[in-house]
């Protein structure tokens, strides 16, 4: 077992890495996501911003300003799918390089759509868009692909953690954006859109140039010398178990899987319909753009920043009481919005800033009960509807917010928003009874039970690494 473990850092792999280090091509790997992320993040916020507001200027009606979020939410699910099978056929970099080019595109047909006044052209154009956002959290993948398996948690992190501060500047240039929208002649809250178009386009290029050699690739390449498909595989079942030791359900298990896939697509729900009328009611309220695009960075900050934190309690905790504590978080979220005085920023960006804690709580949490529960065999397919589930319901959240807000009023959506968060809490009771009793033991056996059908022989040193 060891020598075949020896053997994946072999002649492709070079010299074998002291112990806490990254080797060198992990660590180009790393700098040139983070780089690229940072410069998507900027492109990824235009939505989030100023989507809302420019549907309901361009359309009259409040009832269809979620329009834009739901289409961008919608496109991303199929952005996923397509940047995905690129990646699976041609690896890393044509896929991540001509996902963020989508993007771009997107981006300035959305220009072009409030140049022109076009409705039509605008629905297309953030479809497309949305499909470009989807590379964002796909190439936290790529940074789990070379890094040593105590390590992964640490690289998807930086991954994360770079698009954050891209997502949190970008709200921030607004006004600098919309002012140079204005002195090109073009609608101000095309501004965004237009950093988005140059955001994406120098993502695309730093990944076709710059990500080399392909870590997917080169991790098939050393997963094929150590012993064929079944120790890539092995690879991949281990990288999505490294943070559900903590009271993990058994692989197999049913209620566990529905269980999570609610928990994700309850907090998207709730979190995409809120946020994407909070900029409406904001500027219903005599907010500006620069005062919303700042409460809308400290909510993107929220969603990605705890992620560190976050995966530590689920390790410690398990999956089930942090998932309940992403139903409270939300309940927090929607009640102080609800309450917040329609004046009162600083009282809103408090909502916001619960309502991206309570998401990345329902999101580290679902994912983990998620891949716990998903033999390695069918782990990546069922992963795959499963996101696709979660796209849904955030198109559906962002589609229902702007009917809700125009009938019953912003206060009434986030109130609803945050009572719906809690009907995960009886799931959650149900599947924490039935992994109760076994929890320990199933802990303590899984990497026996489990990596034989990996056909892997590295099982047993993962294992001592990760206690």
């Amino acid at each position: 077992m060891r020598s075949r473990t020896r053997s994946a850092t072999g002649p492709s792999a070079g010299p074998r890495p002291t112990a806490g280090d990254d080797p060198p091509e992990q660590r180009r790997v790393l700098v040139v996501l983070v780089l690229s992320q940072i410069l998507s993040g900027a492109g990824l916020a235009a939505g989030i911003t100023v989507g809302a507001l420019l549907a309901e200027e361009m359309l009259g009606s409040t009832s269809l300003a979620g329009l834009p979020a739901a289409l961008f939410t919608g496109g991303a699910a199929l952005g996923a799918v397509g940047v995905g099978r690129v990646c699976q056929r041609w690896g890393r970099r044509p896929g991540l390089a001509s996902g963020y080019a989508v993007g771009a595109l997107g981006s300035l047909g959305v220009v072009g759509a409030a140049a022109a006044d076009s409705a039509p052209l605008l629905f297309v154009s953030l479809v497309v868009y949305g499909a470009g956002t989807s590379t964002n959290l796909l190439a936290r993948y790529a940074g789990a692909d070379l890094a040593r398996p105590e390590r992964r948690g640490r690289a998807i992190s930086t991954v994360l953690l770079a698009t954050t501060l891209g997502a949190v500047a970008g709200p921030n240039l607004v006004t600098w954006s919309g002012s140079v929208a204005h002195a090109w002649d073009l609608p101000r809250l095309a501004g965004p859109f237009l950093l988005a178009v140059a955001a994406f386009t120098a993502a695309a290029a730093v990944i076709g140039c710059f990500l080399r050699p392909d870590p997917l690739l080169l991790a098939r390449s050393r997963a094929s010398e150590a012993g064929g498909e079944q120790d890539a595989d092995g690879r991949e079942g281990r990288e999505g178990r490294e943070g559900t030791d903590g009271g993990a359900p058994a692989p197999g298990d049913v209620r566990a899987l529905v269980t999570g896939t609610t928990v994700m697509v309850l907090t998207q729900l709730v979190m995409i319909a809120v946020m994407t009328m909070t900029p409406v009611h904001m500027r219903a309220h005599g907010h500006g753009t620069q005062m919303t695009g700042f409460v809308i960075a400290l909510h993107v900050g929220a969603m990605f920043l705890p992620s560190p934190l976050s995966g530590r309690l689920v390790d410690r905790l398990g999956p089930p009481p942090v998932a309940a504590a992403a139903g409270v978080t939300l309940l927090a979220a929607g009640c102080t919005a609800a309450l917040a005085p329609p004046h009162s920023a600083a009282a809103l960006a408090a909502a916001l800033v619960l309502l991206g804690l309570g998401w990345n709580l329902g999101l580290l949490s679902g994912t983990a009960m998620v891949t716990a529960a998903t033999p390695p065999s069918t782990r990546a397919a069922t992963q795959g509807l499963v996101d696709v589930g979660i796209a849904v319901a955030g198109a559906s959240g962002g589609l229902a917010s702007g009917v809700v807000t125009a009938s019953g009023g912003f206060p009434v959506l986030a109130f609803g928003g945050g009572v719906l968060a809690l009907a995960v809490l009886p799931l959650l009771l149900v599947t924490a009874r039935s992994t109760r009793p076994g929890g320990p033991a199933e802990r303590a056996g899984e990497g026996s039970a489990e990596e034989p059908t990996q056909g892997s022989s590295e099982g047993p040193a993962l294992t001592d690494q990760r206690r």
